[in-house]
C-alpha cells in the first residue's frame, strides 16, 4: 500500500471539497492515485455533498437526549425549514443526539468521528445531505452530567426551534421540565446573580449612575445611590433565572417555585436554532424575474 502524505490529502481536499478523513480514506482505497480517489469520492457521493459546504445552513432543529445521568442538547442545521421538517433530517437529529449523550465526545470533531453502522457520524450526515439535496451540519452540542439526587428537565418549543435543558438539585423531573419551559420562553442570561460577572455589574451600575445623575441632579447622594441600587436590582432580576417571575405563576419567582417543590437551581442551557448565524436574505420575486429573463 502506498504511503499517503499530508500534501496528497490537502490536494484532494482542495479538488473535491471533502473532509480530511474522507480524503484520506479515498486515497487509501485508490492506492494514492488522486484521480482514482476523486472518482471514489464521486461514486460515494461525497464530492457532490462537499460542493454544498459553502452554503449557509441557518435553519434546522435542536434536540435533547438523556442517557442515565448524562444529557446532551444538540443543534443540527439545514439550509431551509422545509428540509428541517423532513423525516431524514429528523431521524438523523435523534440519532446524533442519542449518540452524543451515550459517547460524550469533547467537541464537534470528535462527534463526527463517532462510529455508526454506516461508518462514522460524518458519513451519516453526508448521506442525509445527499438525500435532502441541502447542506446538513452539526453546529454545536453540550453534554451535561448530573448525580442521582438531581433531575434533568427538557423542553422543546415549536418542535425544536428552541430547546432548553435544566438541572435541578433535589426536585423532580416534572418541576425541572416546567423550569425548562420557562427558560425556553423567557431566555435568561444567567442562572443566579452569583453567576453574573463583576465587570458586567460594574458596567451596568455605571450606566445607571449616569442616567440617575442626569435625571435627579438635585437629590442627595444617598437617595441617588438608592435609586441606582434599585435599578440595578431590577436589571439583575430580569436577566437571572432565579429572580425572574415564573412564567406559569407570576406571583412567585422561579427560585421560589423550585424551592416549593423541594429543590434548587443548578444550571440551564438554551439553544435557539440559527442564533448568531448570518442568514442569507433572498428576494423571491427577483429570483423569478431573473429566471424569466
Amino acid at each position: 500500500m502506498a504511503e499517503i502524505k499530508a500534501a496528497q490529502v490537502m490536494q484532494l481536499r482542495k479538488k473535491s471539497g471533502a473532509g480530511i478523513m474522507d480524503a484520506k480514506k479515498a486515497l487509501v482505497a485508490s492506492d494514492g492515485d488522486i484521480d482514482k480517489a476523486m472518482d471514489y469520492l464521486r461514486e460515494k457521493g461525497i464530492a457532490k455533498a462537499a460542493k454544498k459546504s459553502d452554503r449557509v445552513a441557518a435553519e434546522g432543529l435542536a434536540e435533547v437526549a438523556v442517557s442515565g445521568n448524562t444529557a446532551a442538547i444538540v443543534e443540527l442545521n439545514s439550509e431551509t425549514d422545509f428540509v428541517a421538517a423532513s423525516d431524514p433530517f429528523k431521524d438523523l437529529l435523534k440519532k446524533v443526539t442519542k449518540l452524543i449523550s451515550e459517547n460524550k465526545p469533547a467537541n464537534v470533531e470528535e462527534a463526527l468521528a463517532m462510529k455508526t453502522e454506516n461508518g462514522t457520524l460524518n458519513d451519516d450526515i453526508i448521506s442525509t445531505t445527499q438525500k435532502t439535496g441541502e447542506k446538513v451540519s452539526l453546529r454545536r452540542f453540550t453534554v451535561v452530567e448530573k448525580n442521582d439526587n438531581e433531575a434533568f428537565g427538557a423542553y422543546l418549543h415549536q418542535g425544536g426551534q428552541i430547546a432548553a435543558l435544566v438541572v435541578l438539585d433535589g426536585a423532580d423531573e416534572a418541576t425541572a421540565k416546567d423550569v425548562a419551559m420557562h427558560v425556553a420562553a423567557i431566555n435568561p442570561e444567567f442562572c443566579t446573580r452569583e453567576d453574573v460577572p463583576q465587570d458586567r455589574i460594574d458596567h451596568e451600575r455605571a450606566i445607571f449612575k449616569e442616567e440617575t445623575m442626569n435625571e435627579n441632579s438635585n437629590k442627595p447622594e444617598n437617595i441617588i445611590e438608592k435609586i441606582i441600587d434599585g435599578r440595578l436590582n431590577k436589571f439583575l432580576s430580569q436577566i437571572c433565572l432565579a429572580d425572574q417571575d415564573f412564567v406559569k405563576d407570576s406571583d412567585k419567582t422561579v427560585a421560589q417555585f423550585v424551592k416549593e417543590n423541594g429543590g434548587s437551581l443548578k444550571s440551564f442551557i438554551r439553544y435557539e436554532v440559527g442564533e448568531g448565524i448570518e442568514k442569507k436574505q433572498g428576494d423571491f420575486a427577483q429570483e423569478v424575474k431573473d429566471q424569466m429573463n
